[in-house]
């Protein structure tokens, strides 16, 4: 039977993966580590994106301050987990830009851990940042 709430370390953990993947100045091999073979993303901007794309688009990217809040887990199978965010890039003057909806599908894997599936974000109107 599917589980209808998330184990709070699993919330924890999956919130954190998510914000690793905010931040290119990791090394590629991380996001490699991250994303799943079958990745796909399909950006704010409506382009689609594929794991080789997005892994070259990572390790060429300048780091951006990205803000996230309001993260909701949803299980969608035993080893299948939808997260739900907003986010906004934080300009050097502290104001909250490029606001989106953001989901992302995390899928667990025995040997691998973790990895990310599928993303999308979509534009939103601007939010109110919070410390969450």
């Amino acid at each position: 039977m599917l589980a209808t709430t998330v184990p709070p370390d699993l919330r924890d953990t999956l919130i954190a993966l998510e914000r690793e993947l905010h931040r290119p100045e990791h090394s590629p091999g991380r996001f490699e580590q991250l994303l799943d073979a079958e990745f796909c993303e399909h950006g704010r901007s409506g382009r689609a994106w594929d794991r080789p794309a997005i892994l070259r688009m990572l390790a060429e990217a300048e780091p951006v301050d990205i803000h996230a809040q309001d993260f909701v887990l949803q299980p969608l199978g035993d080893d299948l987990v939808l997260l739900r965010y907003r986010s906004a890039h934080r300009a050097p003057g502290g104001a909250l830009e490029r606001h989106s909806l953001r989901a992302s599908l995390w899928r667990h894997d025995a040997r691998l851990g973790w990895r990310l599936v599928f993303h999308q974000g979509t534009a939103t109107a601007p939010f109110d940042a919070t410390t969450g």
